[in-house]
């Protein structure tokens, strides 16, 4: 399981969004092949069937443009000066869904400390709102894939990496370290797209009925509810991805189907529910929440997978929004042409 691979699955949610991507992989001109299409690439790769290889399964901104506030104006009345109520502080525009990333680390440690402290703003807009039942507003898709973006750049370049975290406050620094570490991590375990593959991408059901499963799973299984969060988030983007495995895993969840038969409770491995449930009892079953790592390597024989999918967890615990803000990361898959985004703004 895991979505960074050749891969990726989407959710059933709103089927307006569903559709058939062919995603080409082969050598580029001039013979060379596995170069990456951009610097900046985002953290979804469709890893194999690695869900529930248990019994029976094989194993497993760039920067923001400020839009300028009318200074305060002033009411002359009955010649007295009368100050206008303040008006509201500047919004910046959220970064463009290609927006460059700076190659300095102290520009690209700015841009990550501004993204990141808007994005937490507006994931805060969009639930004091009560929108996060339905579509995730323009400027949290457009942050969260920027961070992303940015996160998947620096997975791909450690030295940079390095002197970015330098720059950063301590806890932006810890979660840029997670974030980093776990993407490096998960593009080890990718397969690279050679030829023409045919992925089906969906639009994943709103953030908040995913929630309301994944706390039902806890409160039924034991296993907490950042962990299934997380497996969601690295095996399907939250369900976006809806094509098999290439070893034959299914659903959102990413089963093979002789472990799905012995875990699934009878259930649809494409329901969403079914499936969080289904995963929720197998890994109950492979030692969570006792030993999740145990657990974890049961799903996919990994460790690499094992650490990725804690440490987002890790995050998820630290502050819910990140749990909103990786609901609107975006899938890609990896080809032996480059890096190809698949959805989201524009894809």
């Amino acid at each position: 399981m895991m979505n960074e691979h050749a891969t990726s699955r989407p959710e059933r949610g709103d089927r307006a969004m569903r559709r058939t991507v062919v995603v080409r992989g082969g050598r580029q001109r001039g013979g060379r092949a596995g170069r990456l299409a951009a610097p900046a690439l985002s953290l979804v790769m469709v890893v194999s069937g690695c869900s529930a290889q248990g019994a029976a399964s094989s194993a497993p901104s760039g920067q923001a443009v400020t839009r300028s506030a009318s200074p305060a104006a002033q009411e002359v009345s009955a010649g007295r000066t009368k100050e206008a109520p303040a008006t509201a502080p500047p919004t910046p525009s959220p970064p463009a869904a290609d927006a460059a990333i700076p190659s300095d680390p102290s520009r690209l440690a700015r841009s990550l400390t501004t993204t990141s402290e808007e994005l937490r703003r507006a994931v805060d807009a969009w639930l004091r709102d009560d929108r996060a039942k339905g579509k995730p507003p323009e400027p949290v898709v457009l942050l969260a894939l920027y961070q992303q973006r940015v996160y998947r750049h620096l997975a791909r370049d450690p030295g940079l990496a390095s002197r970015t975290y330098a720059k950063l406050s301590g806890s932006l620094a810890a979660q840029a370290k997670d974030n980093v570490t776990a993407i490096r991590d998960l593009l080890t375990l990718v397969r690279p797209i050679k030829g023409a593959v045919k992925l089906r991408i969906e639009q994943p059901e709103s953030a908040d009925v995913l929630l309301r499963h994944f706390r039902r799973a806890e409160r039924r299984f034991g296993v907490e509810w950042e962990v299934l969060a997380a497996v969601m988030f690295v095996e399907t983007k939250f369900g976006r991805v809806r094509s098999p495995s290439h070893t034959g895993a299914k659903g959102p969840m990413q089963f093979m189907p002789r472990t799905w038969d012995a875990y699934g409770m009878g259930g649809d491995v494409h329901d969403t529910q079914d499936a969080i449930f289904g995963a929720a009892n197998y890994l109950r079953a492979s030692g969570a929440p006792r030993d999740y790592r145990r657990a974890l390597w049961a799903y996919n024989h990994s460790y690499r997978y094992v650490n990725a999918v804690q440490l987002h967890a890790r995050q998820i615990k630290r502050d819910i929004r990140n749990y909103y803000a990786y609901y609107n990361w975006q899938v890609y898959a990896v080809t032996t042409r480059g890096d190809r985004r698949l959805s989201g703004p524009g894809a």
